[in-house]
């Protein structure tokens, strides 16, 4: 017999981040930092310990799916939106990985932003942040989903932007703020449609009315459309912003100039999956659409090699691995399209933990290099910060999916080769194209996760190259916040390691503090073990339809072909994997020359994967410079040229020039007042007598 969760304890959950982000943001400087701090990691490790029972209890068969009523919100004709918390399996999962994670990022940032003078503001957006999540994955309607996705949005604006000091900064904001208002409208649009065709906003609702529309067609934009193909595009446009797929993905990379526990919370573990709970959270509704479908497989397969191979030329620590979460995120959304929604969501729950678990890791490199970025000037940094090289090595052996078929693997190694899997047995529209991009792409993603290793823990030491080593040396120590981010972009075309001199300058890293390391221990267990211990409840045949509950479309005819698929499929994916880790170990332990010379031969191919495949360029040429011309054409012409040309400037101008007459006419002679006098006399008379 299932019983549904506490109703307290899930408006706790929720609501707790939100009462602790008012507490520190508007009462920061009244109770002093450390009490700020306090009250936010507090509130979030309360809510992340009340979820994983909630959890286990779904995993258990103990739960069943419920609503929780916080309060009647919107009463507007037939739109009747209430204000609630809807509990099941998916989202389960999702309060899991967002409190877990949000409650280590809290806690790690003790350390790292332990210099920085606006610690209570930081703390406060990010609980601001966990309660815009916790909001969205819990909603029972789209308003009030909506409602959490454009909060994220907000708190990723804030933390991105948190120095506002620095000018990259505010750039890096402004620009995930505006290409994410690109997917937010079609994301409205598909709200907009989906309450003319349902008359409702509430998901239940039209998830159980979603089937009967199938292949209906109505009038959109002067066109006969199928509804469900277009309701599900404009939903999928929403998510491809969020989760920074192909086409909307260029704001990811730059987000990386908030600070590294942002990068870990937003950006790999929390908001960029907002896009992948939604499609599956309307799985019942896309699986209307083959063509939707299709659309989301090949949008997903296309973001998964784009960014495995601009990841691989990028010298900046936390780029390698925002592009690596890029790629990440094509590999759930492809899974989604081929109907493997378990194994997208699978993926996404072990990807939080080893994802989360490389950004702090390197934020952690950061912190020990006195946050110099580049990795061309590490080196030899496993005997210095043991701990730190430990945790991520688990991370990547875990995100490139080191296992042995039956006995054991890393989180990775489960969740990603399920989706391998699933895709070749599912035959669904573009398994082809998905299946051998997903292939390659693990090639990639093991070749450039090695190369980010070696660069940083083996080899021989190359800080003596880093201005940021050398201020550190001489005890020229700057402020936390304002060299966070070490030079964007260094010469595209110098050589990964051989250009750098070797030495220390005299510079010793240091192991960071405990607040540091204890998160990173803590997601170690989830990057080692998350697989391992719930694959069956996620992907199996029998478990999985039970655990899932109709939370999701599951496939169980899928989930058995996936388990059927032929040995090569299943071993592909360490192959490839074994050949990513030798290729990395000869081009940067054996020969570390080779990659400056290959760069030479292959400059044009090196120069199209350092400028990211020329998107940014193409949208400057295509968006930025019209945007600009239109906007100077309409200042200079329409607000100087005309509004203010014959409005008041205009009128000031001749209310001046008639002030300039009739001051000439104040000569101070009688006989001239006299005159105008007479003339005005005369036209008075004139005009009587004509009419």
């Amino acid at each position: 017999m299932t019983v549904a969760p506490n109703s307290a304890a899930m408006l706790a959950i929720v609501f707790l981040p939100l009462l602790a982000a008012i507490v520190a943001g508007l009462g920061g400087r009244l109770i002093g930092k450390v009490p700020a701090k306090i009250v936010t990691t507090g509130a979030l490790f309360i809510s992340a310990a009340l979820s994983w029972p909630i959890f286990l209890g779904y995993l258990g068969g103990s739960y069943g799916a419920s609503v929780v009523p916080v309060l009647d919100w919107i009463h507007s004709g037939a739109l009747q939106v209430g204000w609630e918390l809807r509990v099941d399996s998916l989202t389960a999962v999702m309060l899991v990985v967002v409190t877990s994670v949000s409650a280590l990022v809290h806690l790690y940032s003790w350390g790292y932003m332990a210099e920085d003078p606006s610690q209570p503001r930081f703390f406060a957006y990010l609980s601001l942040f966990t309660f815009a999540m916790l909001m969205l994955v819990t909603a029972n309607n789209l308003v009030q989903m909506f409602f959490g996705w454009e909060g994220v949005g907000l708190a990723s604006y804030l933390l991105i932007g948190f120095w506002y000091h620095k000018p990259t900064a505010n750039a890096a904001a402004l620009k995930a703020f505006v290409v994410n208002r690109v997917g937010d409208f079609g994301f409205m649009l598909g709200i907009f449609g989906t309450f003319l065709v349902f008359g409702t906003i509430n998901i239940p609702e039209i998830l159980a009315a979603a089937p009967d529309m199938a292949g209906s067609t109505f009038n959109f934009l002067g066109m006969r459309l199928d509804v469900m193909t277009t309701l599900c595009i404009l939903l999928f446009i929403g998510a491809m912003g969020k989760s920074a797929q192909l086409g909307l993905h260029t704001w990811l990379p730059d987000a990386m100039e908030g600070p590294t526990p942002v990068s870990a919370l937003i950006h790999a573990a929390t908001m960029v999956t907002a896009g992948v709970f939604m499609v599956c959270r309307m799985s019942p509704m896309f699986e209307t659409s083959e063509v939707a479908l299709g659309l989301v497989t090949i949008v997903g397969a296309a973001t998964a090699i784009f960014a495995a191979t601009v990841g691989m030329v990028q010298n900046d620590i936390k780029r390698v691995i925002a592009y690596s979460t890029c790629s990440q995120l094509g590999y759930m959304f492809f899974a989604a399209g081929v109907g493997a929604y378990g194994p997208a969501m699978f993926h996404l729950f072990t990807h939080a933990f080893f994802k989360a678990l490389l950004f702090l890791g390197a934020g952690s490199v950061i912190h020990a290099m006195h946050h110099e970025q580049d990795m061309r000037f590490y080196g030899g940094l496993r005997k210095s910060i043991p701990i730190t090289f430990t945790a991520m090595l688990i991370g990547t052996l875990a995100i490139t999916g080191v296992g042995v078929l039956g006995v054991f693997g890393f989180a990775g190694f489960y969740s990603k080769d399920a989706i391998i899997e699933s895709t070749f047995a599912s035959g669904a529209m573009g398994w082809q194209f998905a299946f051998g991009i997903s292939i390659f792409a693990a090639l990639l993603t093991s070749f450039y996760s090695w190369r980010l290793m070696f660069l940083t823990f083996w080899g021989t030491p190359r800080w003596a190259g880093s201005e940021h080593i050398q201020h550190a040396a001489h005890g020229d120590h700057h402020d936390h916040a304002d060299d966070e981010h070490a030079a964007d972009e260094h010469d595209a075309h110098a050589p990964d390691a051989a250009h750098v001199a070797t030495g220390t300058a005299g510079y010793h890293p240091h192991e960071s503090p405990w607040s540091m390391l204890t998160p990173l221990i803590l997601l170690s267990l989830g990057a080692v073990f998350a697989g391992y211990l719930f694959h069956h409840a996620f992907i199996d045949y029998h478990e999985g339809e039970a655990f899932w509950a109709g939370a999701i479309y599951f496939d169980t005819h899928l989930m058995h072909e996936m388990h059927e698929v032929p040995y090569w499929v299943k071993l592909a994916p360490a192959v490839v994997m074994a050949i990513g880790l030798l290729l990395a170990f000869y081009c940067y332990i054996l020969r570390p020359g080779f990659p400056a010379k290959f760069v030479e031969h292959f400059r044009v191919l090196h120069t199209f994967l350092w400028h990211k495949w020329y998107f940014d360029e193409l949208y400057n040429v295509l968006f930025v410079k019209p945007a600009l011309w239109f906007g100077r054409f309409f200042w200079k012409k329409g607000d100087e040229g005309t509004i203010d040309r014959f409005g008041p400037d205009g009128i000031a101008a001749l209310v001046t020039t008639g002030t300039k007459v009739t001051a000439r006419l104040q000569s101070g002679y009688v006989y001239t007042y006299a005159f105008v006098m007479l003339i005005g006399i005369t036209a008075a008379v004139t005009w009587i007598m004509s009419r």
